[in-house]
């Protein structure tokens, strides 16, 4: 057993396999590892349940605890997705609010489990970081106005 030094877990109310299995199939480099099932009855399950999924998520470990409705995910931690251009931006952006997911601002979304997303493209962050701040400030204007990133809108405000 490879156990990593360092893993995120995440809480979810009893489907940690289903979310696991869409970030495996929805993300490159993701896959799911171990399914545990309960040795014992727990406040929230029963000796068998699955208790701990394993999976990593664009090469970040991580394992999905279903620990029950006792604490909710919130905007507090995202995963952060970096995106080459529109066409992986809208694949990321519609698969996780088309999964019953949620719509957010400035990039943001959620996906049905409750875990937030950033669906972040290079140019933006491009364009928030160039020297030149007056575009800098028009391309983080134009953002602040968008759910899903346009690229093109956040390249055109930039130039001015």
């Amino acid at each position: 057993m490879n156990i990593a030094k360092n893993t995120i877990c995440l809480w979810y109310d009893n489907d940690a396999e289903g979310a696991a299995r869409f970030y495996a199939e929805t993300f490159p480099n993701s896959s799911i590892g171990a399914v545990v099932a309960a040795p014992g009855d727990y406040p929230s399950g029963k000796e068998g349940d699955i208790i701990t999924v394993e999976f990593t998520v664009m090469g970040i470990p991580c394992i999905g605890l279903n620990g029950g409705p006792a604490f909710k995910h919130n905007e507090a931690f995202s995963f952060q997705v970096a995106t080459e251009d529109q066409e992986e931006t809208d694949r990321y952006w519609n698969a996780i609010v088309g999964n019953s997911g949620q719509e957010s601002e400035c990039g943001w979304c959620k996906d049905k489990w409750g875990i937030s997303w950033q669906i972040t493209p290079v140019a933006l962050t491009k364009a928030f970081t160039s020297p030149d701040r007056a575009a800098a400030k028009r391309a983080f204007d134009a953002m602040m106005t968008m759910k899903k990133i346009d690229i093109s809108a956040i390249e055109a405000a930039f130039r001015g």
